[in-house]
C-alpha cells in the first residue's frame, strides 16, 4: 500500500483566508454552507463576478456572517481554492489507496485522473486553476509536484531531487491546464482534451524521467 501521508503531507506556516476559524460543529457548518454557496455562484457566473452579497444571498445568511469568516470576496475565493486543494489531496490518497501502482507513471496517471474527477463532482473547482498555484519555500515547484516525487522516491526509487521536481511541476501543470480547457468546453469534460492531457504528459515525462526510473529499477 503507498505510503498516502506523503500525498496529505502538513501545510507549515500556508497563510489562511478565513478570518475566524470555527472551533464550533455549527461555526464549521455555517461557514461550509457560505463556500457551497460561493460555489454555485462560482459555477454558474464565474468566479469574476461573485460578491460577499452573493454569498450572503445564497447561503440564506446575513452579510454580517458572510464578514466575520471573510474580510472581502477575494479572502472567499482563496477559501473555496484551499477547500478543492485539501478535498483534491483527500481524494488522491484514497484513490490511491485502492489502487495497484505498479509503475511511475500510474502515480501521475491517478493525479490526472482525480483532478477531472473534482471538475465533475466538487462545485467551485475551478477556482483552483484560475488561482496562482501552491509554491514549495524550498524551491519554487510546485507543492504537489514535492508530494509526488516524495511518493515516487518512496514506492519506486526514483530520486527525489531538483530536477524530477521541476519535470513534475511542468507536466502537472500541462496536464491541469489541458482538463480545464476539457471542462470549459464541455460540462462533462471533453474527451479529447482529456485524453490528450494524459498522452502529452506521458510523452514528456518520457523524455524525461523513464531513465530514471529504468536506473532505480
Amino acid at each position: 500500500m503507498p505510503n498516502i501521508d506523503l500525498i496529505l503531507g502538513t501545510d507549515h506556516g500556508r497563510k489562511r483566508s478565513i478570518r475566524t476559524e470555527p472551533t464550533q460543529r455549527r461555526s464549521s457548518q455555517r461557514l461550509d454552507a457560505l463556500l457551497d454557496a460561493a460555489a454555485e455562484i462560482v459555477d454558474e457566473l464565474g468566479f469574476e463576478r461573485l460578491t460577499t452579497q452573493m454569498v450572503a444571498e445564497r447561503a440564506g445568511a446575513s452579510i454580517g456572517t458572510v464578514y466575520r469568516y471573510f474580510p472581502d470576496r477575494v479572502a472567499v475565493l482563496h477559501a473555496l481554492r484551499e477547500r478543492g486543494v485539501r478535498r483534491y489531496r483527500e481524494r488522491l490518497a484514497e484513490s490511491m489507496e485502492r489502487a495497484d501502482l505498479a509503475e511511475w507513471w500510474d502515480v501521475v496517471a491517478l493525479a490526472l485522473d482525480v483532478c477531472a474527477d473534482l471538475y465533475r463532482d466538487e462545485p467551485g473547482f475551478s477556482v483552483v486553476h484560475a488561482a496562482p498555484r501552491e509554491t514549495s519555500d524550498r524551491d519554487g515547484e510546485p507543492e504537489l509536484a514535492h508530494r509526488v516525487a516524495r511518493l515516487m522516491e518512496h514506492e519506486f526509487g526514483i530520486d527525489d531531487e531538483a530536477e524530477v521536481r521541476f519535470r513534475l511541476g511542468v507536466s502537472l501543470e500541462i496536464g491541469g491546464a489541458l482538463i480545464h480547457r476539457a471542462f470549459e468546453r464541455d460540462g462533462d469534460g471533453d474527451e479529447r482534451y482529456l485524453e490528450e492531457a494524459r498522452r502529452v504528459v506521458r510523452e514528456y515525462l518520457d523524455d524525461h524521467l523513464a531513465e530514471r526510473a529504468s536506473s532505480a529499477a
